[in-house]
């Protein structure tokens, strides 16, 4: 029903719209490649960290475990939404070379792979998004698009050519072959700034959060919330999905605009990771923050009201 309304006001402002997305549905695994199916081997140490957090009950809980908890997760949060996804994956604002490296380097040490590896997915992601060529389409299923699609190995290497505007930096390419460096630095140093309940409470359990954290925009932003933005996807915006993401939850803003630094178009919608580039861009170390332009803001404001 929604869809059809999207279609008639678009077509009254004179807009041509693709065929509304199908449904979600999951489908059948049997028919997937070999690839595509989770490798059950290599996921061993992925399944295993999720229980090693469990080994507070011997280690105990410090006050100051649980701040790097915390800071870790914001911190590295805004490294992947900020960096990973606006600044690598859709190049929304600028970095001179070395800042750009050192948002690479802490980026990585959210153990989610390599800057280049990320990037290039998610450029992939928008270019299939809800079609059959898109990585994690929650059309699979919502734990194929939650976890599912990073355990198999179809995905495991760089596309390089989805990605040329920064295989030309040699220290990217190291860093996205290397990206174990950083979470084993980054573990080693919560073991020394808080023992042992700093390496797990500290890191391995902010890790998690930050995963599943992360996870979320692939696997629930294209399934529940409201869709203000008439996009031949299925994303939609979800308040909540924003808190915990620092403002990727307005994932239909998002698709409808991928070209903004910002995320949350209105001055409500919480965005934490634009606020913090604007502080960067104060200091001089962003520039060139891309807005969303006035014509998009009020496309939204046209939409009859509960689509």
């Amino acid at each position: 029903m929604s869809a059809t309304i999207e279609q008639g006001a678009a077509r009254s402002r004179g807009v041509v719209l693709a065929d509304p997305p199908a449904p979600i549905a999951a489908s059948d695994p049997s028919q997937w490649a070999p690839n595509e199916h989770i490798n059950r081997r290599s996921s061993i140490p992925f399944i295993l960290l999720h229980f090693l957090p469990l080994l507070a009950f011997v280690t105990g809980v410090t006050w100051r475990a649980v701040a790097l908890c915390v800071a870790l997760y914001v911190v590295r949060m805004i490294a992947i939404t900020g960096g990973y996804h606006r600044y690598f994956s859709h190049r929304t604002y600028r970095l001179k070379r070395v800042p750009q490296f050192v948002l690479a380097f802490v980026g990585t040490s959210a153990a989610q792979k390599g800057p280049l590896w990320w990037a290039a997915h998610h450029r992939a992601h928008h270019k299939f998004s809800d079609t059959e060529r898109d990585i994690h389409s929650p059309k699979r299923g919502f734990w194929w698009s939650h976890v599912g699609w990073i355990l198999c190995d179809k995905y495991n290497k760089t596309d390089s050519d989805a990605i040329k505007d920064f295989t030309k930096y040699p220290e990217l390419v190291w860093l996205d072959k290397h990206d174990w460096v950083a979470p084993w630095a980054l573990g080693f140093a919560c073991f020394f700034i808080a023992g042992w309940s700093g390496l797990i409470i500290g890191f391995f359990l902010s890790t998690v959060l930050l995963w599943h954290g992360t996870f979320t925009i692939n696997s629930i932003a294209h399934v529940w919330g409201r869709r203000v933005y008439e996009t031949s996807d299925t994303s939609r915006n979800n308040a909540l999905l924003a808190v915990i993401t620092g403002g990727e939850g307005w994932h239909n803003n998002h698709h409808r605009y991928p070209w903004s630094a910002r995320q949350g178009f209105r001055w409500w919608q919480v965005d934490v990771t634009y606020y913090v580039l604007r502080v960067f861009a104060w200091l001089g170390v962003v520039h060139d923050l891309r807005p969303v332009p006035a014509e998009v803001r009020a496309e939204a404001r046209r939409l009859p009201p509960g689509v």
